[in-house]
C-alpha cells in the first residue's frame, strides 16, 4: 500500500487487489497506458479519458460501441457510507483517546515530564503501526483503530501542553482550522474547482517530498546544533512553513477525495473503505498539526 500523505506514502489503497501501482497492459481496442497513483479509473482508448491514472479491473467496457466503464453491479463493493462510517470510527476512537490523555496525563510543572514522555512514546507507536499498515497488503481495521488510539494520547498530551503554557485555546483554534480546511476542500473539490489529475498528482508529490525533506534537515540540526535547528519551525520562517504545509494538508484532501470518488465509482471492494479512512485520519491529523504548530509560533512572536 502506498501513501499521497506526505508522511507515509500511501495512495493506492492495497497492493494485491490488482489495480495499484503502474499498468502499462494494452487495453482491448486500445494502446498501452501507463498508469499511476489511481487505481480505480480505466483508461477508454485514449491517455486522458476519464481518469489518466490507472487500470480498474472491475470496470467493464463495450468495446465494440465504445462506451465507457460501469461499475459492477456486485454486493460486497465500497460505497460513500463505508467510507464515512469508518473514518467516523476511526476519528472517534482518536478523539476519544486524546480527550482521556488530556484529562488523565496532566502538563503541570511537576508532570509535563512524565506526560510528555508518554505523549512522545505513543507517537513513535503510532508511527511504527502506521507503517505497518502502509505495507500491509489488505487493510487491518484493529491496526487501523489502534494507530487511531496511540495517535490519539499523542495529540491529547501536545495539545494540552500547548493550550495550557503557550496559547489558551490553541486547540479548540486548530480543530476549527482543520474542520475549516476540510470542509473547504470538499466544496471546491465537488465544484469542480480543484481538477486532480496527473499534473495536479506529481507537483504534490514533489512538494511534500521537498518539504518533508527540508523538514528532516531542520530536526537533525536542532537535534545535533541545538536551538531551532535551521530556523524552519520558528519565528517568520516557520509561520510560512507552517501555511505550507496546511496547503500540502489540504491538496492531499483532494486527492483523497479523488481516490474515496473513483473507489466507489468503479466498484472497489468493501473493506477498501478502511484504507480511505487511515488515509484521511493521517491527513486530517497533519493538518492538525500544522495549525497548531503555526498557533504556537504565532503566539510566541507575540
Amino acid at each position: 500500500m502506498r501513501s499521497r500523505n506526505p508522511v507515509f506514502s500511501r495512495r493506492g489503497f492495497s497492493r494485491d487487489n490488482g489495480y495499484a501501482g503502474f499498468s502499462t497492459a494494452p487495453q482491448a481496442g486500445g494502446p498501452a497506458v501507463a498508469t499511476q497513483g489511481n487505481p480505480y479509473a480505466q483508461p477508454t482508448g485514449t491517455p486522458y479519458a476519464q481518469n489518466p491514472y490507472a487500470q480498474n479491473p472491475y470496470a467493464q467496457q463495450d468495446l465494440q460501441h465504445g462506451a465507457p466503464p460501469q461499475a459492477p453491479a456486485t454486493t460486497g463493493r465500497m460505497t460513500i457510507d463505508d467510507v464515512v462510517l469508518r473514518t467516523a470510527s476511526t476519528l472517534g476512537v482518536l478523539i476519544l483517546t486524546a480527550a482521556l490523555s488530556w484529562a488523565l496525563l496532566p502538563v503541570d510543572d511537576a508532570n509535563i515530564s512524565r506526560s510528555y514522555g508518554i505523549g512522545i512514546g505513543a507517537a513513535l507507536i503510532g508511527m511504527v503501526l502506521a507503517f505497518v499498515q502502509s505495507f500491509k497488503r489488505k487493510a487491518s481495521p484493529a491496526l487501523i483503530l489502534t494507530y487511531a488510539a496511540f495517535e490519539g494520547v499523542f495529540l491529547g498530551v501536545v495539545s494540552n501542553i500547548v493550550d495550557s503554557r503557550i496559547a489558551d485555546g490553541a486547540a479548540m483554534q486548530a480543530v476549527i482550522g482543520t474542520m475549516a480546511v476540510f470542509a473547504g476542500v470538499l466544496i471546491a473539490y465537488k465544484a469542480g474547482w480543484i481538477r486532480v489529475n496527473r499534473r495536479f498528482y506529481g507537483f504534490v508529490m514533489a512538494a511534500a517530498l521537498g518539504f518533508i525533506l527540508l523538514m528532516m534537515v531542520n530536526l537533525l540540526f536542532a537535534v545535533f546544533g541545538g536551538g531551532d535547528g535551521l530556523g524552519f519551525r520558528s519565528g517568520a520562517l516557520g509561520v510560512v512553513f507552517g501555511v505550507i504545509g496546511i496547503i500540502l494538508g489540504a491538496c492531499f484532501l483532494a486527492l483523497d477525495f479523488k481516490q474515496v470518488e473513483d473507489g466507489v465509482a468503479y466498484g472497489a471492494p468493501r473493506e477498501e473503505a478502511w484504507l480511505a479512512a487511515f488515509g484521511l485520519t493521517l491527513t486530517l491529523v497533519w493538518i492538525y498539526l500544522e495549525f497548531l504548530r503555526l498557533i504556537s509560533i504565532l503566539n510566541s512572536n507575540d
